[in-house]
């Protein structure tokens, strides 16, 4: 006698269902797919304790026949594909043939649907898959479906469904995606009898504003690139709106969301040091692609794609991304809280939302015109000086044997790199514009209102600019000292040493070996603080380590970051009004001048209109 015998198709669908159907979330997903490819255009979603009790879709759709209804609930019966060769054109959003099958074997499960030429609708009730009962009844145009007691015949699964929150929560997730991608649609969404949203235009704006929180769509970044290979549409959250998980960042390939790790990781390097560690910003971004480039039937989830070529999509998609966010300015407003507001008047699904992110973005050059008008502080020429200007770094000798400019100890640390094309005297200020708050923060009055400046993160990003630069340009950016300064390190301190000895030398220091881990610094860069360089040498090693144990940096970008956290000015340390000057200035004439490179903000701005409603003026 066999040994093997073939499955009963109960048991094979309970089985594929484990795969196809792993949480209310799933069947929601499945349910939606085949209402979007039966051309609805008016959906309706109905869930009751959090979809265990009850999953209902309404959608307005073509409906189906008799025969056509009872083949959509036996496996492998499907519409969408009739050959292999299909996959490769495929339009539809499904098209495996599993679904309904495995959703009605694991669940008390009832289907109605009519077409525009019939007169009453078609009703089939299944219990774990096996058809109950057939009828015919009142009804409109399209398909109903109804998922009752959710896994109700395998405990197993059932136990282990998380609590009602997180259900809900991945339910309400994928509502969303399809609400987003589909914003022709009319959707409608009712959690435990309470209606949480109701869309009937296709307004995006609309949409994102609800679920994220008022103007968020007009803190958005809009993008649209297109070429013969791939377009590219959508929208990129500021990194104000950063947050620690990615559910908030969605990828639609010809209008499926999915998930791909390549298009996460390019989007992630193109925001680059905007984002503090961990975190990820808002994206809503369409990709289209030709489909027989993808492959979509990669697991019966659907979620996963692959490209034929990877490589080629990146390469198109991270330069338009990046191009994008370096267009926009991304120095946070303070938004006031809304007077009266109350959280316990909102809807529950406002729990997964970002904070409120108030008015639209300006550029830097904006921002910068801004400042200057704001100050009544006349810049000379702008001109962004390059390495190879040999008066960059120019300034008498200082009796350290050091050159610096004047005897202000921070006068080296800020270099203008706005230089006039003549020497003239700056005018005279009519008035203090500018002001040390704390010996930490820098305000500043603008055109618009009031922007404060983190001195110490906004030094660390000019230092690191101009490290970045000159490692890489090779250029000479040592000042050879009077009296050079012995380090002895310790064996690990030493063992880095090595490592990064060469690019210590590009960056300005100049080293010589004396004795066993001893070494004499004969010059340093620029910027170092006279009587600081054993200092500063040993705490960017020790950075430098810190930084390589968590983080995954370039030797040089490690380098870069460690010698401008260690060297930049520190909370508590007076400037000068010419010194708060001159670090605006070289602020705004860095590539990034919005963030630190660890990701932390460097500019907060606040306008008048925030002001007056802090004060109810308006």
């Amino acid at each position: 006698m066999a040994s093997i015998a073939r499955l009963p198709d109960i048991v094979a669908n309970k089985i594929s269902a484990g795969e196809v159907v792993q949480r209310p979330a799933s069947v929601v997903k499945e349910l939606l797919e085949n209402s979007i490819d039966a051309g609805a255009d008016r959906i309706a979603v109905t869930i009751k304790d959090a979809g265990k009790e009850l999953i209902r879709i309404v959608d307005n759709g073509a409906g189906m026949n008799r025969a056509d209804a009872l083949l959509s609930v036996e496996r492998f019966a499907t519409s969408k594909i009739t050959s292999v060769d299909d996959l490769d054109t495929l339009g539809s959003l499904g098209f495996r043939g599993e679904a309904l099958a495995s959703i009605s074997s694991v669940s008390h499960f009832e289907l109605r649907t009519r077409r525009a030429e019939a007169a009453l609708a078609l009703r089939f009730r299944y219990e774990g898959g096996v058809l109950a009962e057939e009828s015919e009844v009142q009804g409109e145009q399209g398909t109903t479906i109804s998922v009752r007691n959710l896994f109700y015949n395998v405990p197993a699964r059932r136990k282990f469904l998380k609590s009602n929150a997180t259900e809900y929560q991945h339910v309400f997730e994928v509502v969303k995606s399809f609400v987003l991608a589909y914003p022709e649609i009319e959707w409608r969404m009712l959690n435990d009898d309470e209606e949480l949203f109701h869309f009937r235009t296709p307004d995006m704006a609309e949409r994102l504003n609800l679920f994220y929180g008022d103007d968020f769509a007009s803190s958005m970044i809009e993008l649209s690139e297109q070429n013969d290979y791939l377009s590219i549409t959508g929208f990129l959250g500021r990194p104000a709106m950063q947050k620690r998980r990615k559910l908030d960042q969605y990828f639609f390939i010809n209008r499926r969301v999915i998930q791909n790790r390549m298009l996460s990781q390019a989007v992630q390097q193109a925001y680059g040091e905007l984002l503090v560690e961990r975190q990820t910003p808002f994206v809503l971004l369409f990709l289209s692609i030709d489909p027989s480039r993808v492959d979509v039937n990669v697991h019966p989830a659907k979620l996963e794609v692959r490209f034929d070529d990877e490589r080629s999509v990146r390469n198109m998609f991270y330069p338009v991304v990046k191009r994008a966010i370096q267009l926009h300015d991304f120095s946070p407003d303070l938004a006031p809280a809304a007077i009266g507001s109350s959280p316990s008047g909102e809807h529950s699904f406002r729990r997964l939302s970002f904070q409120d992110i108030p008015g639209p973005s300006i550029t830097t050059g904006e921002l910068y015109r801004h400042y200057r008008e704001g100050t009544q502080h006349e810049p000379p020429p702008l001109r962004r000086s390059t390495l190879q200007e040999s008066d960059m770094f120019a300034g008498p000798i200082h009796d350290s044997g050091r050159v610096r400019e004047g005897d202000a100890a921070l006068g080296s640390l800020f270099p203008s790199p706005l230089l006039p094309d003549e020497a003239t005297p700056l005018p005279k200020e009519p008035e203090q514009k500018i002001w040390q708050l704390h010996n930490k923060y820098i305000v500043c009055q603008i055109k618009t209102g009031l922007m404060i400046i983190d001195q110490h993160v906004a030094h660390e990003r000019v230092l690191y600019e101009r490290a970045i630069d000159v490692m890489a340009e090779n250029v000479p950016n040592s000042q050879q000292l009077l009296f050079p300064q012995k380090v002895e390190f310790r064996p690990w301190e030493y063992e880095l040493f090595e490592e990064i000895r060469e690019d210590l030398y590009r960056l300005g220091f100049n080293l010589r070996l004396f004795g066993q881990r001893t070494v004499m610094i004969e010059g340093v860069p620029q910027d170092v603080k006279p009587g600081t360089e054993v200092t500063i040498l040993r705490d960017m090693i020790a950075e430098y380590q810190q930084n390589a144990s968590k983080l995954k940096l370039e030797r040089r970008d490690n380098l870069a970051k460690s010698y401008s956290c260690r060297n930049a000015i520190m909370t508590g340390q007076k400037l000068s009004l010419e010194e708060m000057r001159s670090l605006i200035d070289n602020l705004f004439a860095a590539r990034d001048p919005y963030s630190c490179p660890h990701g932390r903000p460097v500019i907060i701005k606040l306008s008048l209109d925030q002001l007056d409603r802090m004060f109810s003026r308006k």
